[in-house]
Parts: C-alpha cells; sequence; structure tokens
C-alpha cells in the first residue's frame, strides 16, 4: 500500500509541543510519509519548555526528513501537489487568523495555502489562549471554511484561562483518517 504524504506544521505553542511530538511519533507508525514544517519563532526559539535545536533533532529522526522552515520551501507544496494532507499541531491564535484571512507570512501558513489551492484536508490542532476571545471570530471562520478540519477540542482551564481551548492531541491520528475522508471528527468540542 502506497503512503499518505502528510505535512507536519509546528507553531508556537510551546507548552504544547511535547504532545504534539508524542502525536507525530504515533503517525509515523502509521502509514504516512511525513513532511515536516516549523514557523521560523519553534524553529529558532529556546523556551522553558525546551531548545530548538533537541526538538529540530527530534522531530527529523521521527520523520525522516529534513524540516521545511522557510516560505521559499514552503510555497511549492501546491504548485507540486506534494502533500495529501497537512497537520497544524499546534495551531497557535495567529495562525488560525493568518489562515482564516488568507495571510502567507510564515512558513506554516505558506504551505497550508499552497496545500488548500489542491483542495485537500488542513486538520488544525489548536491551542490558544484567546480562542474564545479575539480569536474566536477566525475559529469561527475557519469552523465554515472548505478543507479544513478541526483536532476536537476543549477550555484548559475554564476558570483561570476563560478563553483558552487546546485540542486532544491523542485524537489527531482519528482527526486526520476522518478529514482522509472527508469528514469532521464528532463531537468537535469536547466536555
Amino acid at each position: 500500500m502506497e503512503k499518505i504524504n502528510l505535512g507536519y506544521a509546528f507553531c508556537g505553542s510551546f507548552c504544547t509541543i511535547k504532545q504534539s511530538l508524542s502525536a507525530l511519533e504515533e503517525l509515523a507508525k502509521l502509514n504516512y510519509k511525513i513532511k515536516p514544517i516549523m514557523s521560523q519563532i519553534v524553529y529558532t526559539t529556546d523556551t522553558r519548555f525546551g531548545k530548538a535545536e533537541d526538538l529540530i533533532n527530534k522531530t527529523e529522526e521521527i520523520c525522516q526528513e529534513k524540516i521545511i522552515h522557510d516560505i521559499a520551501s514552503a510555497e511549492p507544496i501546491g504548485p507540486k501537489n506534494l502533500l495529501d494532507i497537512i497537520v497544524v499541531a499546534p495551531c497557535t491564535g495567529n495562525t488560525i487568523a493568518k489562515i482564516a484571512l488568507g495571510i502567507t507570512d510564515t512558513p506554516v501558513t505558506m504551505a497550508v495555502k499552497a496545500h488548500l489551492r489542491n483542495n485537500k484536508p488542513v486538520v488544525l490542532a489548536i491551542a490558544t489562549n484567546d480562542a474564545l476571545g479575539a480569536s474566536a471570530k477566525n475559529l469561527g471562520l475557519l469552523h465554515n471554511t472548505k478543507n479544513i478540519y478541526f483536532v476536537p477540542y476543549t477550555q484548559d482551564d475554564a476558570f483561570s484561562k476563560n478563553n483558552s481551548l487546546v485540542c486532544d492531541f491523542s485524537l489527531i491520528a482519528e482527526t486526520v483518517e476522518a478529514a482522509l475522508k472527508g469528514e469532521q471528527l464528532q463531537p468537535v468540542i469536547k466536555k
């Protein structure tokens, strides 16, 4: 059976990168050839959650591929029809807004825009502190956008961070399988 070409993109919700890496490892065990993509911020920034170099090395080891980390390298994804599906995990409020409004100023947003021109699925694994605040309108736009699918999500701390939403990273593989069939995994909003 031929492998499915999957793009896996990281954005800067650094506190969820470890969960995203676990999901990437699970996908790597399945029938996917994975092309990693990182925003410039993730590719170059050391944080209290880890060093960029360690994340790069681990990601390239899992995927057995070099990371796309600049806009020029992400652009051919569309014209060359390189991928069957893209996962953005974590997908920040900033990236949600840019995808909703067609802004392509990062490798991740360029990859998504280029991929969407081929009418293929994009899976967003949201993790943002303002999803129910400033980002709510963009989240709403994307829920009504063709070929955009969401990993089911919930409030991660309804009382201390009442606008924050985070996906269930353990459902990424299942969401990908559904999206490849043109279906949104349900329920999209978890209790």
